[in-house]
């Protein structure tokens, strides 16, 4: 699709993507395999979904919102202890950014490690209170200074609950 030398424009269609070239011939890639560019000039994208996640191994298939840490049998696992130090993020829903995405293992997990995700939380919780992990298993809580300590800190939450309900609610992960 080029000589190295030529600026490419990549477009997709339901078959495969679509290159043209700078004389506006096309190209189709090669479906089963990879095509390969010196310089491709491009437009800047955009995700529908607003996290980092990487994929880790998991003791078990956690659903989003669940607050795991390094540890267990795998890379990670469910969160059971308040305010510990070993965070490793949140289950995440739909990443805007998967890494890692072949993770080898039975069961892996997309974390996610900046951004915006919802989390289950025990309130009560005030929108850009910080967010630590709580005593019941992978479950988030306001995190209380007096129990502080460095890696235990989630994020910060960006809604209120004004109870002491568990719910699923959207927090900023890695943003303190």
């Amino acid at each position: 699709v080029g000589d190295g030398d030529n600026n490419v424009r990549a477009y997709y269609d339901m078959r495969a993507p679509l290159f043209y070239d700078l004389d506006n011939t096309g190209y189709y890639a090669n479906p089963a395999g990879t095509s390969n560019f010196n310089y491709i000039l491009g437009t800047a994208q955009y995700a529908n979904y607003a996290d980092l996640a990487e994929k880790y191994t998991a003791d078990v298939a956690y659903t989003p919102g669940t607050v795991v840490v390094f540890g267990g049998d795998q890379e990670v696992t469910i969160s059971t202890a308040s305010h510990c130090r070993n965070i490793a993020g949140v289950v995440s829903t739909d990443p805007g950014y998967l890494m890692n995405y072949k993770c080898k293992g039975d069961i892996s997990v997309a974390v996610a490690l900046q951004g915006r995700v919802p989390c289950l939380v025990r309130g009560p919780i005030n929108k850009g209170d910080l967010v630590a992990s709580s005593d019941i298993a992978g479950v988030a809580q306001k995190l209380n200074d007096a129990n502080y300590q460095v890696g235990c800190v989630i994020g910060k939450s960006l809604e209120n609950i004004n109870n002491d309900s568990t719910q699923l609610i959207e927090v900023v992960v890695g943003r303190v």
